[in-house]
């Protein structure tokens, strides 16, 4: 059996220099998502079935806190675009954009092969307001995307400029991990996933490296790919905030929305728990 190992690292080890550097940050996670876009619905089961959940249990909790398509929905965080394929399947009129350029066209090429009509662009969540235009009903940034935002002021800053592109009495809708519950044992490392795809397995897994600090860590993602009788290992590595629901609810106020309201996956049917938020009209 032929083992090869590539290693792929989007993150410096130089941890206080890269949280006071936005543009170094920026750039780190961008690399990641770039070498991670080609492989992304490898994360998933089936990753077709999870876009078509995600239009559907989101499509109905848009529904009932905001109103029935056709309403416009900006993801701005919308990688691949698990999310914003599945609501535009559902009717609304979604513009999804990301940091990472080979994401967007990743998400360009799946939303053919779906059928979907919806639009997609590069920009920076921190430069929402110089680099889209208009004002969309809803905005959306989903799978743990806020969890980028390593400090106070990044994530104050991210939030404020997602409300900026609210249209008055519209809504904003955000998934986060657990993280107050992963918080209380702080674990190392994730679950694998298996994927079986046109004859091809791949393996999917995360390990967890936490800070001294307890509520940041460094994310190893790696994926196990099989290669003709051998194996194939890429390994690609970026930084998380495990920021608590208080925190996130605390700056979500403070960037001028009210009604925040979560909704836990008991309840809403979505993997992660998810947050609503409205703007003032």
């Amino acid at each position: 059996m032929r083992i090869t190992q590539t290693v792929i690292v989007g993150l410096t080890t130089d941890a206080a220099r890269r949280e006071q550097d936005p543009k170094k940050m920026t750039d780190s996670v961008t690399q990641f998502y770039d070498q991670l876009a080609r492989d992304y619905h490898r994360i998933f089961a089936d990753w077709k079935q999870s876009v078509q959940r995600s239009g559907q249990v989101l499509g109905c909790l848009l529904a009932a806190r905001r109103g029935e398509p056709p309403l416009t929905v900006l993801d701005c965080t919308c990688g691949i675009g698990t999310q914003a394929i599945g609501l535009a399947l559902y009717g609304y009129t979604v513009h999804g954009t990301d940091l990472s350029p080979e994401a967007v066209e990743r998400a360009r090429q799946e939303a053919v092969s779906f059928g979907a009509t919806l639009t997609f662009g590069v920009a920076d969540v921190l430069q929402l307001q110089q680099q889209v235009d208009g004002v969309f009903d809803v905005v959306l940034t989903c799978d743990n995307a806020l969890a980028h935002f390593l400090t106070d002021d990044d994530l104050q800053q991210a939030l404020g400029s997602m409300a900026s592109k609210i249209a008055p009495d519209g809504l904003f809708i955000a998934s986060l991990r657990d993280y107050d519950a992963i918080l209380q044992q702080n674990p190392r490392a994730m679950l694998p996933q298996v994927s079986d795809i046109d004859g091809s397995r791949a393996i999917s897994f995360q390990v967890w490296d936490w800070l001294e600090n307890g509520h940041t860590y460094s994310l190893n993602h790696f994926m196990v790919k099989q290669a003709g009788e051998g194996w194939e290992t890429t390994c690609n590595v970026t930084r998380l905030r495990a920021w608590r629901r208080a925190e996130v609810q605390l700056m979500l106020a403070r960037a001028g929305l009210h009604d925040i309201e979560w909704h836990m996956p008991a309840e809403s049917n979505y993997y992660q728990p998810l947050v609503t938020a409205r703007k003032t009209a």
